[in-house]
C-alpha cells in the first residue's frame, strides 16, 4: 500500500512523541495509523519495525505493524488502527474489579513481550544503568530546582546499587503505562506507542508504573500480581524502588524545558512517590494492595 493512497489524513495530536501521527482512511473506508519520523531515525525505527512483528507474532494485542519505508516526509510506518478510547479516560469508570482484572492482563501482556530476547552481546545491565544513574545525580546537582527531601531518593539508589548486578536484559516497551493503552469496541485492551521501545532490565519497564498507580492502585497492583502469578519477590520491590528513585531526579529538569505547570507536576510527583515509599524507608509501595480475589 503507497501512502499517498489515502482517501482522508487526520493528524493526531495527542501524546509526547516526536513522530506524525495521523489516522488515514483508504477509498474503501477502511483505516489506519500512520506515522512519520525523520529521515535521521531511518535505522532506529527499522529495528522497532522488526521488533513489533515480533510482538505481534506473540499475539499481544496492538496496533499491528504493516509496512515500513521512506516517503518525503522521512520514514513512515502504517499500522492497524483501533477503534475505541483511551485506557487513562476509561479506568476511572471501571469497578473497582474490573480496574484490577485489567491490570492483571496488562502484567501478563509484559510477560510476554518480555519474552523477547536480545544478543548475550550486549552490554552488561549494571555497566548501563551506573552510568545512568551518575548522568542524573549529576543533571540533579545542577539543576536549579530542587525537590524537598530529594536526597532520599539519592540516598536509596547508592545504597541499592548492588542490587543491579547480574540482571538479565530482553526487548521492552519502553513507556508500559495506562497512558500507552485502549480498550476497544469490544472491551480488549490494547497496548500501543511502540516508539521508545529499548533493551534491558525487565523489572525496569515497570518504572512507569507510576502514572498507572496514580490513576489506581489496583490496576498497578494487578499489573505486578499478573506479570508475578501472584507471588511477587522483594527484590523485585528493592529494584523497582531504585529505577523509580533514578526517573524521579531527573524528571525535574526534564520538566524545565516545558514550564512551571510540568515543573510542579514533578514536585508534586515526587512528594507523592515519598510518601508510597515512606521517605525510601519501605521498598513496598502504600499503593500496593495485595492480591485481590
Amino acid at each position: 500500500m503507497f501512502i499517498y493512497d489515502f482517501k482522508t489524513k487526520v493528524q493526531i495530536l495527542e501524546g509526547w512523541s516526536d513522530d506524525k501521527k495521523y489516522c488515514v482512511t483508504t477509498e474503501n473506508d477502511k483505516k489506519y495509523l500512520l506515522r512519520i519520523s525523520k529521515i535521521e531515525q531511518k535505522e532506529r525505527k527499522s529495528v522497532e519495525f522488526e521488533f513489533m512483528k515480533c510482538v505481534e507474532a506473540l499475539g499481544v494485542p496492538m496496533c499491528n505493524p504493516i509496512t515500513f519505508g521512506t516517503c518525503d516526509e522521512g520514514v513512515y510506518c502504517l499500522q492497524s488502527w483501533i477503534e475505541g478510547k483511551n485506557f487513562e479516560e476509561v479506568i476511572i469508570m471501571l469497578t473497582d474489579k474490573d480496574q484490577y482484572d485489567y491490570g492483571v492482563q496488562a502484567g501478563q501482556i509484559l510477560k510476554k513481550i518480555h519474552t523477547i530476547k536480545i544478543p548475550d552481546t550486549h552490554e552488561k545491565w549494571e555497566i548501563q544503568f551506573n552510568r545512568k544513574i551518575e548522568r542524573k545525580i549529576q543533571m540533579y546537582k545542577e539543576c536549579p530546582i530542587k525537590y524537598e527531601n530529594g536526597q532520599f531518593f539519592i540516598d536509596y539508589i547508592n545504597k541499592n546499587r548492588y542490587l543491579l548486578n547480574s540482571r538479565p536484559q530482553c526487548y521492552q516497551h519502553g513507556d508500559y503505562h495506562v497512558g500507552n493503552m485502549m480498550i476497544d469496541n469490544y472491551g480488549n485492551l490494547q497496548i500501543i506507542d511502540f516508539d521508545r521501545a529499548d533493551f534491558g532490565d525487565p523489572w525496569q519497564e515497570f518504572d512507569r508504573i507510576v502514572w498507572s498507580a496514580q490513576k489506581s492502585p489496583l490496576f498497578a497492583s494487578g499489573m505486578v500480581n499478573g506479570y508475578f502469578d501472584e507471588n511477587v519477590p522483594m527484590d523485585f520491590w528493592k529494584l523497582l524502588a531504585l529505577y523509580i528513585s533514578n526517573n524521579t531526579i531527573s524528571s525535574i529538569s526534564w520538566a524545565m524545558q516545558f514550564g512551571k505547570n510540568e515543573i510542579n507536576n514533578m514536585i508534586n510527583q515526587a512528594k507523592e512517590v515519598l510518601q508510597w515509599y515512606d521517605n525510601m524507608q519501605n521498598p513496598v509501595p502504600t499503593w500496593y494492595k495485595g492480591c485481590i480475589l
